[in-house]
């Protein structure tokens, strides 16, 4: 049996700006947005991942310290144009690291404003095998182009 992770609930202060952080800044899609009298849930996921994240003010969310989160990671394959595209978009993020010559062994990193922590990380084999192919997405997505 498989088991997937698919959603990663994040504990922030103020949901708009999250949502204008992970998806103007980040580059993260805007799957969907929730309002209720009772609750406001945002569901964003990072182009490619099969794995989502969740920003709002669910009761989980409520007993986690907005900026509590750490080191959640993101995978690209290519650390150098991931990172210049953060710069573009006005994301604040340190310097790459090599810590191993092997592919895995690039990273830098990131915060969102409340202060949960990100790591992307090189993984040169995701641009000829990603784990999500483009097909899937696209047929996930509804023939849009993504």
């Amino acid at each position: 049996m498989d088991w997937t992770l698919e959603v990663v609930l994040l504990p922030v202060s103020d949901i708009d700006r999250a949502v204008s952080f992970y998806r103007d800044q980040v580059g993260f899609d805007l799957d969907h947005d929730t309002k209720t009298p009772e609750m406001h849930i945002v569901q964003l996921t990072p182009p490619g991942s099969g794995c989502s994240i969740v920003i709002g003010d669910l009761p989980a969310q409520q007993e986690m310290a907005p900026g509590s989160m750490r080191g959640l990671q993101l995978v690209v394959a290519d650390a150098e144009a991931a990172r210049k595209e953060l710069i573009d978009r006005g994301v604040d993020v340190s310097e790459i690291t090599v810590f191993d010559e092997r592919d895995g062994g690039t990273i830098f990193g990131f915060s969102d404003p409340d202060g949960n922590t990100w790591a992307v990380q090189q993984i040169k084999a995701r641009a000829d095998k990603p784990l999500i192919p483009k097909e899937a997405r696209i047929e996930y997505l509804g023939g849009q182009t993504v």
